[in-house]
């Protein structure tokens, strides 16, 4: 589940809500009650570790011609 970030304009309280994406958003501060509490944007916080393709295929902006092997001695095959 997502977490998001929200603000109440009315008391300047600011705080993260765990909700699955098909929850409605919070409309009541729960600071102070005032239903200007709003959504915020932010960035997304997940970030793509390890060997996956980003690292293998394009990170050194080698051009693997996009295969596995990195060399294109498969004929294509490995793709």
């Amino acid at each position: 589940m997502p977490i998001y970030e929200y603000r109440c304009t009315a008391c300047g309280a600011a705080k993260e809500h765990l909700q699955k994406m098909s929850d409605d958003p919070i409309a009541q501060c729960p600071a102070c009650g005032s239903a200007d509490y709003h959504k915020q944007l932010s960035a997304a916080g997940f970030q793509l570790k390890g060997s996956g393709w980003y690292e293998t295929d394009f990170k050194n902006g080698s051009s693997g011609g996009g295969h596995s092997c990195g060399n294109g001695s498969c004929g294509g095959g490995c793709a």
